[in-house]
């Protein structure tokens, strides 16, 4: 007699022929929040549906989508570093705030089969920001990183009215091209580029950090935030480890901080949305903040 293994058992379902198929890409992966996070969203919403790791540097990335969209039970994925620039003109789809951003961290497939993309870290660190009592209309924010999320936050904060908007990144091409996003859908917000090797601004209200470094043990500190106006709100945009070197060394010289979960906490409320899965009256945020 042949015995089956027994099936793998995610909140309230165990992994069957019914299952949506959920997931991150990226490239590294093992520092992924959403496996453990989303398990516990979908069993609160009674829904048969499981979040998946999927690890692939940029070589392999097409050959991911193309195989990703063919999948009918594929609900749909978000993107992590080092793909949410690369991912942009592959695409299908993508809304206005992604082209605003420059970059993709959420797709679906559409009925027709076609891969649709949204930009929401931006939405969700500003909306981080303010659930913790920090006001962005009118605030002077310095940005370092205009990458992928870098990119996302920059739009988001003009979007908030932001009183002013510096930022930092050392590829030259890619901060220009930031601006000229920028430039062209926010005309009427202050946008300016900092060189690295530029003394620290002052009068920042936030300083962000939206760059990998700190993600890596040994990796060097993006800014000093020692060199800022003392009560700068020093901001993170990684969320393993959850103190950052940034963040620790702020921290120690009584700096106000504010970590990167914020940003994913205030996300996956736009997550189901984009999905079409109903949270039920459910406080998601409130949910995965507990989490923590």
């Amino acid at each position: 007699m042949d015995f089956a293994e027994p099936p793998l058992f995610t909140g309230q379902f165990a992994v069957n022929g019914a299952t949506r198929l959920y997931g991150t890409i990226g490239d590294p992966i093992r520092q992924l929040r959403m496996t453990g996070v989303m398990s516990h969203v979908f069993s609160a919403l009674g829904i048969n549906a499981v979040w998946l790791p999927f690890e692939g540097g940029a070589a392999l990335l097409p050959v991911m989508l193309e195989a990703l969209g063919k999948m009918r039970n594929l609900g749909g994925f978000t993107v992590t570093i080092p793909h949410k620039t690369a991912i942009l003109p592959l695409m299908g789809r993508v809304t206005r705030r992604a082209r605003a951003a420059g970059s993709v961290n959420l797709v679906k497939r559409d009925a027709d089969g076609a891969l649709s993309g949204d930009m929401v870290d931006g939405a969700g660190f500003v909306a981080g920001l303010e659930a913790q009592g920090h006001r962005v209309r009118g605030a002077s924010v310095w940005l370092v990183g205009l990458g992928g999320a870098g990119g996302a936050i920059a739009a988001a904060l003009c979007e908030a009215k932001v009183g002013r908007l510096l930022v930092t990144d050392l590829k030259a091409a890619r901060a220009d091209a930031g601006l000229d996003r920028l430039s062209r859908y926010y005309p009427d917000v202050p946008v300016a580029s900092i060189a690295a090797e530029q003394h620290p601004p002052k009068g920042i209200h936030y300083a962000i950090n939206a760059t990998p470094l700190g993600l890596r043990p040994g990796d060097p500190l993006s800014f000093d935030p020692v060199t800022l106006d003392p009560d700068t709100v020093i901001a993170e945009v990684i969320m393993s480890p959850v103190e950052t070197p940034l963040l620790q060394r702020a921290r120690t010289h009584g700096r106000r901080v504010h970590h990167g979960r914020h940003m994913l906490d205030h996300q996956i409320p736009l997550y189901l949305d984009w999905f079409g899965i109903d949270s039920k009256g459910i406080d998601v945020v409130r949910l995965v903040r507990s989490l923590s």
